[in-house]
């Protein structure tokens, strides 16, 4: 629809009768021309590392996509996306009013946030979120250990942390935002665990936790099979392991680490779906639903 104001002429000039301003610019909302201010959409970056290990696994790219679609086509919330692949975008613009950033990528060495720690932090700075997945939480110790524990909460530091496959049964879940609409479950995975957390887990909610078998600790020593301080704390003191994590900054600034989705048919499992985009809301300061995200079923085969 378009809006015409009728213009009357007095001496060859165009003359607009005088209208309320109020009741122009009410008019306006309700033909939806001031949508961008009155609905605006949350952004999300979503940055996928290049693929590693073929069809099946670490597949980072499909991961973004499925997670970018499931968000903005799929769960009715105001939401925007944008995508990198690859690694770390050189265009700084994408990250122009974004809200917060996920990260599915291979980590160490080759992790995308490492050449750019003062970037991301100047974000994060600003409160801008972080979600990191699976080989994403793990980053070199020193300083980018040092910012991902700041940012992240917590991290995969090696010779600390290990990476076995396991069937992680998560029998209770604890009464969090990340967790609506959740059931408890079990997901056989990689899933890394005993991760280097925050100095008494400060500012730090586990949200996925589980007891890994003795049969993760049968591998020798190493930077990511096994080591005597992980073996300590599940042989001997039987302490469950946090592998799905929301922390929180006293800025405001909010992130959430998962050591799953190795098997990108971990996405069909409906409750780890539901609390990973959960968690990506959540770390965008947008209410999550009370029964939880909304997505289809079987994202990864359908």
């Amino acid at each position: 629809m378009v809006f015409v104001v009728k213009d009357t002429l007095y001496n060859n000039k165009c003359y607009m009768p005088k209208i309320s301003f109020l009741l122009l610019f009410t008019y306006l909302i309700s033909l939806g021309a001031l949508s961008n201010l009155s609905g605006a959409k949350t952004k999300i970056v979503l940055i996928a590392g290049k693929d590693s290990h073929g069809a099946g696994a670490h597949d980072w790219g499909d991961g973004v996509d499925l997670l970018s679609h499931a968000l903005t086509e799929e769960s009715g919330l105001p939401i925007v996306t944008a995508v990198h692949k690859g690694g770390w975008p050189t265009d700084a613009s994408i990250f122009t009013d974004a809200a917060t950033v996920v990260i599915l990528s291979d980590g160490g060495g080759r992790h995308p946030i490492n050449k750019s720690l003062r970037q991301y932090d100047a974000l994060a700075e600003k409160g801008v979120g972080l979600v990191c997945v699976h080989y994403a939480v793990e980053v070199p110790k020193g300083a980018p250990g040092d910012m991902m524990k700041k940012w992240l909460g917590g991290y995969f530091e090696v010779f600390w942390s290990i990476n076995p496959h396991w069937t992680a049964e998560f029998k209770t879940l604890p009464k969090h935002p990340i967790t609506r609409g959740v059931k408890p479950f079990s997901l056989s995975d990689e899933w890394y665990y005993h991760m280097k957390f925050r100095e008494n887990m400060k500012g730090v909610t586990p949200i996925l936790s589980a007891l890994p078998p003795e049969s993760t600790l049968k591998r020798g020593d190493g930077p990511h099979s096994n080591n005597p301080h992980v073996r300590k704390a599940v042989l001997e003191r039987k302490e469950k392991q946090h592998v799905g994590w929301a922390a929180e900054r006293e800025n405001g600034q909010r992130a959430f680490g998962v050591t799953g989705a190795h098997h990108h048919k971990s996405w069909d499992q409906d409750d780890f779906r539901t609390c990973v985009l959960n968690a990506i809301v959540w770390t965008a300061k947008v209410e999550v639903p009370k029964d939880g995200v909304k997505s289809l079923p079987n994202p990864a085969t359908r």
